[in-house]
């Protein structure tokens, strides 16, 4: 995989593993629990967290992880979700390093990983600094897979990263939003259906990652046709129905579709 960094402000080691099975496929590995690694388990629902380290002083992050389950269900008209995610965290970078090159040996090493095999999911990750967002970001692909048996990977990169800021930051702080705004001023603009063409991670990359989150965000906070449209698209995928294109329901619900973006972000301020 060529290098770079997905949030080139944040997280330059962190590629998530979800991306890569937007629909393509699943690891052959599972994730092996043993209970002798483990010293402290909680429950958030739909959330089962193990770790090697007291998990007391996380409650908060974890309070608001299970709020995230909500939250998507409002923005994206999501049924209730009846599948668990197990997390899995480690004290430090050693011992989670050390884990996977254990039990998943085949699995290229990320900060965070999101895998999914068959019906469950589980997101692994460590203590830092970080560590809500890469929560947040993982367990949203987590989600969107419980929910629907493809996503696109762009929408898929482009939902997580929206949603993995702390909601208070979701709408106005992102920080995507200061070199986005920067492109644009450029006239530097991706275009849904480049998007689309993303078939692995590697056709992925910091620009690729910054659209769409932007896309995302014009959807969920632009014209509502925009947002009606990803809600519909969404429902068709969850009903097994040939969903088609997204851009192609995009511009036929807001015609001048990239103006409408760019005026989006021209305009948009808390």
């Amino acid at each position: 995989m060529a290098p770079f960094t997905r949030r080139g402000f944040l997280r330059s080691s962190c590629l998530t593993a979800g991306g890569a099975l937007a629909g393509v496929c699943c690891l052959a590995n599972t994730v092996h629990a043993s209970a002798a690694r483990w010293t402290d388990f909680q429950t958030y629902p739909p959330f089962h967290c193990r770790a090697t380290f007291p998990l007391e002083p996380l409650k908060p992050m974890f309070r608001e992880l299970a709020s995230l389950e909500r939250e998507l269900r409002r923005t994206l008209a999501l049924p209730p979700g009846t599948e668990s995610v197990d997390v899995l965290l480690f004290s430090s970078e050693r011992q989670h390093r050390d884990y996977c090159h254990q039990h998943l040996p085949r699995t290229p090493y990320r900060r965070a990983l999101y895998l999914q095999r068959n019906d469950h999911a589980s997101v692994l990750a460590y203590r830092h600094p970080e560590l809500p967002i890469d929560l947040r970001h993982e367990c949203t692909h987590a989600l969107l897979h419980a929910s629907f048996p493809m996503v696109p990977l762009w929408l898929d990169e482009g939902l997580a990263e929206y949603f993995e800021m702390p909601e208070s930051r979701r709408a106005f702080h992102h920080p995507h939003l200061d070199k986005l705004r920067w492109n644009l001023r450029l006239g530097m603009i991706q275009t849904v259906e480049s998007l689309e063409d993303a078939r692995d991670l590697q056709d992925m990359g910091g620009a690729e990652y910054r659209f769409a989150w932007a896309w995302v965000h014009f959807m969920l906070h632009g014209p509502v046709p925009a947002h009606r449209a990803l809600v519909h698209y969404l429902a068709d995928i969850q009903r097994g129905q040939p969903p088609g294109k997204l851009s192609e329901r995009l511009r036929e619900a807001v015609p001048q579709l990239e103006d409408r973006m760019t005026q989006h972000f021209r305009n948009w301020r808390a």
